[in-house]
C-alpha cells in the first residue's frame, strides 16, 4: 500500500484531493497535516474512509511536529499548505512568508531527511504574474515568474527552494501550477463562494475595477486529478502547468452565478480595485495534456451549476465559516469599499 503525505489536507483543494484519492486508489493510505488555520475545516474530511486515512493538527513550520509525523520512505509528499488570498497578503505578508515559504523549506528539508520518494509542490499561474489582454498570449512552464502581489512572491519563492532542493540534494521533485479553482468546501473568501453568498443573502456583490480582469477558471476536482495523474507520470525536477483552457471575466463569473440563483444584477457594485492587480491569467495546459494525457471532465456549466448546489444545500457549513474572523477580514477589505 502507497502511503502519502499530504499537508493543507483539510483546506478547500487539498479536502477534495484527500477524498479523491481515498475514493478512486484502494491501496493508498493518507496522512493529513494540517494547522487547521481560519480555512482549514474538519468538515471537509467527513465521511472519508477513516481506515486509511490518518489526520494530525500541526504546523507545517514546526520542524519537531513535521520530523515526527512523516514516515520513513513514504510515496510522496504533496504540499497543498499555503496562505493563499491575495488581498490577505496584501493587508499583512508576514504570514505568507513563514508559510508559504519557511513551511516549503521545513518540508523539504525533513522529506530528505526521512528519503521521501516524490515531493509535490502545489503551486500557482500567479507566481508568472499577468498577461496581455490580446487573447494571444498563454503561461508556459517556461514563463519568467514574475509576482505582482505579496501572496505570489511568497509561491514564487516556495518554487525556488523546491528547485534548488532538486538540483542541490537530488530530490525527486515535481512543481504543477493551476489556474483559479472552484467547486464545493471553497472558503467565502474566493470570488465564487463570495458572490454566491452575497447572492443568497441579497448583499452587494463588490467587484473589483471594471470587472474585466480574466481568470482561468477549473473545476477544483479536474485540478486534483491532474495532480495525481503528474505525479504517477511526470518527470523528475519539472514544471507542469494545469489549466482547463477556460478563461472568465470576472463580471461575466458574477453574472452567471446571478443568473443561476435567479438574482438582479443591480446587486453588483463595482469598487475600488485592489493594489497590484493582474489584468489577465491563461494557461497554456499542451505540455500536462500531451505528456501526461490528463484532459478536464467538467464543463464550466456543469461545474459552476454543481458548486452553486452544493453550496445551497450546505449553508450550515457556510455560516459556521463566515465566523466572527471572515466577518472582521470581510470588514478590513470591503468595509470602505462599500461605505459600510
Amino acid at each position: 500500500m502507497k502511503v502519502i503525505f499530504v499537508t493543507g489536507g483539510a483546506g478547500f483543494i487539498g479536502s477534495m484531493f484527500v477524498r479523491l484519492i481515498l475514493e478512486e486508489v484502494k491501496d493508498v493510505k493518507i496522512i493529513n497535516f494540517d494547522a487547521l488555520t481560519y480555512a482549514g475545516n474538519l468538515e471537509n474530511l467527513e465521511g472519508i474512509d477513516s481506515n486509511r486515512h490518518e489526520f494530525i493538527h500541526a504546523d507545517i513550520t514546526d520542524r519537531k511536529a513535521v520530523l515526527e509525523a512523516m514516515p520513513e520512505n513514504a510515496d510522496a509528499l504533496f504540499n497543498f499548505a499555503a496562505e493563499s488570498h491575495v488581498d490577505r497578503s496584501i493587508l499583512s505578508a508576514d504570514v505568507f512568508l513563514k508559510t508559504n515559504v519557511i513551511g516549503t523549506q521545513v518540508l523539504l528539508d525533513v522529506a530528505r531527511h526521512r528519503r521521501v520518494k516524490r515531493f509535490v509542490q502545489i503551486s500557482t499561474d500567479e507566481v508568472m504574474g499577468s498577461l496581455p489582454e490580446d487573447e494571444n498570449s498563454f503561461f508556459t512552464e517556461e514563463s519568467p515568474l514574475r509576482p505582482n502581489s505579496p501572496y505570489a512572491a511568497s509561491k514564487a519563492a516556495a518554487e525556488m527552494i523546491v528547485r534548488a532542493a532538486n538540483k542541490t540534494f537530488g530530490i525527486d521533485t515535481i512543481i504543477t501550477r493551476c489556474g483559479n479553482n472552484y467547486g464545493p468546501r471553497q472558503f467565502p473568501e474566493k470570488l465564487i463562494p463570495l458572490m454566491i453568498t452575497n447572492a443568497l443573502n441579497d448583499d452587494p456583490l463588490p467587484v473589483y475595477g471594471d470587472g474585466k480582469n480574466v481568470r482561468d477558471w477549473i473545476y477544483v476536482e479536474d485540478h486534483c486529478r491532474a495532480i495525481w495523474e503528474i505525479y504517477l507520470k511526470g518527470k523528475s525536477g519539472e514544471v507542469y502547468n494545469i489549466g482547463a483552457r477556460n478563461e472568465k471575466r470576472n463580471i461575466d463569473v458574477v453574472r452567471s452565478i446571478l443568473d443561476l440563483l435567479g438574482k438582479p444584477y443591480s446587486l453588483i457594485k463595482f469598487v475600488e480595485d485592489r493594489p497590484g492587480h493582474d489584468r489577465r491569467y491563461a494557461i497554456n495546459p499542451q505540455k500536462v495534456e500531451t505528456e501526461i494525457g490528463w484532459r478536464p471532465r467538467t464543463s464550466w456549466e456543469e461545474g459552476l451549476k454543481k458548486t452553486i448546489k452544493w453550496y445551497l444545500e450546505n449553508q450550515g457549513w457556510l455560516e459556521r465559516v463566515r465566523d466572527g474572523s471572515y466577518k472582521e477580514y470581510y470588514r478590513k477589505n470591503y468595509g470602505a469599499r462599500l461605505g459600510v
